[in-house]
């Protein structure tokens, strides 16, 4: 095995573990910052487009309804449905 096969299986590896470790994440109150690094299939430009719509027409009501934003369809929802919030859990007692 060659030194640059054996670092693309340690990166792979990694990236899969990382997503796997990912969310959940409130999408009505988090920065684009966390919002691209815990979604799949969003980085920081569409984060930054979640946020300013967010701003602008107000918070999520649901997780589909982030196909509002363009650039997002149902796709990327389904594939982080698992992760999405749109409001912060109760706390534990």
């Amino acid at each position: 095995m060659t030194f640059r096969l054996l670092h693309l299986m340690i990166a792979a590896a990694a990236c899969a573990s990382g997503s796997a470790l990912a969310g959940p994440v409130n999408i009505n109150t988090a920065d684009a910052a966390t919002l691209a690094s815990e979604l799949t299939g969003v980085g920081p430009a569409l984060a930054q487009a979640i946020v300013k719509d967010r701003q602008d027409h107000g918070n999520f009501a649901t997780p589909e309804a982030l196909t509002r934003v363009k650039g997002i369809g149902e796709r990327i929802v389904e594939i982080n449905k698992a992760n999405i919030l749109v409001s912060d859990p109760a706390p534990k007692r």
